[in-house]
């Protein structure tokens, strides 16, 4: 089969790209290299036998390019957590970008197209237990934008088979998101801000990518909007003792106030955005202390017979070994 992923060099694209490839999959990935990470992944899968497209989803003649013969495509790319670009930006790539793809992919006779969006569309709503039909209330120009993709591929659900994909927060080898929170641990460096008692529902790379792969390939998955989550469901607290637990530290008891850090964050957004400078500490990252959810699975079970398998004790030990080879800790 032909794949086509887009955001390919980012973290879960150039793992699901490894994947099809060990599958014997033809993959063409379109992505950027913005970034050390994303230059370290494109030469990689370039070796692995990738076809590389440097280009963004905005390039109509990138695009159609690599669309050619395609039969699957996992579209991935997103502005995502930039606070230093204008909010222009996300609705070119997230909301016209998916258009664009979508239009393309129907003239190239693409037979499925997977839409990566992201729990962020449910926002404020983001609390409690979570599933497909609950209320979406995005709080942020990714979340909204995101939202205005998912819109945009519905309509052209009755002429291009598709399927939607929410993706909860993911983790694993290949990660660099968390890499902060693991060397801050490891180095008796954590400091917890708030209670540390609000829930978090990540997922595994492994099993983020084998949702994927099923609703790129069964049948009752098209036209469905699916939510992809972990097996556990843990606080904060709980899932920083099992990153202290594998490098065999103990953490501080001392907790420093919520509200504080969220004035502060508040503050750097509003003073440094409108320079076009990315705040060293923002709202959005202050949602992993503040924000409590878990998400049903019902619904991917039944559909997709989806069943995530890696829990987060063993997830966060093969994460930090991934860092440890690298030599990121």
């Amino acid at each position: 089969m032909n794949v086509v992923i887009t955001g390919g060099t980012g973290f879960i694209g150039s793992r699901l790209a490894l994947r099809c490839l060990e599958m014997g999959h033809a993959v063409r990935v379109l992505g950027q290299k913005n970034n050390s990470s994303e230059a370290d992944n494109s030469l990689l899968l370039e070796n692995a036998g990738a076809k590389m497209f440097e280009a963004s989803v905005t390039d109509r003649r990138a695009v159609q390019d690599i669309l050619k013969g395609a039969d699957l495509v996992v579209h991935l790319a997103a502005v995502q957590h930039e606070m230093n670009v204008p909010d222009q930006k996300f609705w070119d790539v997230n909301v016209a970008g998916t258009r664009q793809m979508l239009e393309a992919s129907l003239h190239a006779g693409v037979k499925r197209f997977i839409h990566g969006s992201t729990i962020g569309v449910y926002g404020t709503a983001l609390q409690g237990n979570v599933h497909e039909n609950s209320p979406v209330q995005p709080d942020n120009i990714y979340g909204v934008t995101k939202l205005e993709g998912e819109k945009v591929v519905a309509s052209f659900q009755h002429k291009l088979p598709s399927v939607i994909i929410r993706i909860s927060e993911t983790y694993g080898p290949g990660d660099r998101r968390l890499l902060k929170l693991f060397r801050a641990i490891k180095k008796k460096m954590f400091l917890m801000i708030g209670s540390g008692e609000n829930l978090h529902h990540l997922i595994y790379i492994d099993d983020l990518i084998d949702g994927l792969l099923l609703a790129a390939r069964e049948q009752r998955a098209i036209g469905q909007t699916f939510v992809l989550a972990g097996k556990d469901v843990l606080t904060t607290r709980e899932m920083v003792l099992a990153i202290a637990r594998y490098f065999g530290v103990s953490l501080p008891r001392v907790h420093a106030p919520l509200w504080f850090f969220w004035a502060l964050a508040t503050m750097l957004e509003l003073s440094l955005r409108p320079l076009g400078i990315q705040p060293p500490l923002h709202r959005r990252r202050m949602d992993f202390f503040r924000k409590s959810f878990m998400f049903s699975q019902d619904h991917a079970r039944t559909r997709l017979g989806f069943i995530p398998r890696v829990g987060f004790a063993q997830g966060a030990a093969l994460t930090a070994q991934w860092y440890e080879q690298m030599g990121l800790l």
